[in-house]
């Protein structure tokens, strides 16, 4: 099966190798264009553009896909497919038709559920025990297509974003090698999504960041682990704005006003939550220093309770 494939980063490029590997014919790579990255503001490029590179199989960077010359360029490959995983930019009906098969894409959800960007991090940070991976037939609106498979897996309770993201883009790569494995063969399922049941998130941006003290202890794990690695949980604490990355839940029980910390020692900061309990604060990070465990911290910084 020949196939054009389209992603940016590191969650992509598991499935352009898997697909490699399982003997597709991968005739073109679509990626996001070069941005300046860095201090010295040097071009990167994304993870699935270095990989294709290095496969030897040639890499497309428009700045839109609107145009029809990109819709033309598809067609000269004569693919039967294009397999899209987190490209980040919009296909229009002229490039989806472009094939013989149209567009597959892999997304980091149970469709209807979480349309849109960063699925597997609000799965996490809204406390689900269970998401998944679904693949579909690409359509003008935005998730929405016909559905052909989906998987679920479950999400550790001190699971963070960064660690579910390394499980589910080997579990998607093999999810989507099915899927086109199942479409070249003529036995794929083709299943309606149910509108009424979808929902949509935005991505993450700093201003979640924040912990807010008058939720649960639960609430603000999942916080912390649903904003790694990017962009972090923050606290206040003596007038430094420390990122906060693990936390452990206590059996303590308090009256003091959430935030207030009720302890602190080697095992870490313990501050009061809603509901009248507790959370430990394990691991912190000061501005300009490493990540490290709140018990050092505190050496450096001790608090007066």
């Amino acid at each position: 099966m020949r196939i054009v494939f389209m992603g940016t980063p590191d969650f992509a490029a598991a499935s352009l190798e898997q697909l490699v590997q399982d003997g597709f014919d991968v005739c073109a790579v679509y990626t996001r264009p070069d941005k300046p990255k860095g201090r010295g503001m040097a071009l990167s490029v994304s993870p699935v553009k270095e990989l294709a590179l290095k496969l030897e199989i040639p890499v497309f960077q428009p700045q839109t896909m609107k145009t029809g010359e990109e819709a033309e360029r598809i067609r000269s490959f004569a693919a039967d497919a294009i397999a899209v995983v987190a490209y980040g930019m919009l296909l229009p009906d002229s490039v989806i038709s472009a094939t013989r098969c149209g567009a597959i894409n892999l997304h980091g959800s149970v469709l209807p559920k979480y349309r849109g960007a960063a699925p597997i991090q609000w799965a996490v940070l809204n406390g689900d025990r269970v998401t998944g991976l679904s693949t579909f037939y690409l359509c003008s609106e935005m998730d929405a297509g016909d559905l052909i498979y989906t998987e679920e897996t479950e999400i550790g309770e001190f699971e963070t974003s960064g660690e579910l993201f390394d499980r589910m883009k080997i579990q998607g790569a093999a999810l989507l090698s099915r899927t086109l494995q199942d479409i070249d063969c003529g036995i794929a399922p083709r299943t309606p999504q149910n509108h009424s049941l979808a929902t949509k998130v935005p991505r993450l941006d700093k201003s979640l960041s924040p912990i807010d003290w008058k939720k649960s202890p639960r609430q603000i794990v999942k916080q912390i682990c649903g904003l790694q690695p990017w962009p972090v949980a923050t606290m206040e604490l003596q007038g430094a704005l420390l990122k906060v990355f693990s936390a452990q839940y206590t059996d303590t029980e308090t009256d003091a006003e959430p935030g207030t910390v009720v302890g602190a020692g080697a095992a870490g900061i313990e501050i009061a939550c809603g509901g009248g309990k507790t959370l430990l604060i394990t691991e912190v990070q000061a501005p300009g220093k490493k990540c490290m465990p709140a018990g050092d911290y505190l050496r450096g910084h001790p608090i007066r309770l």
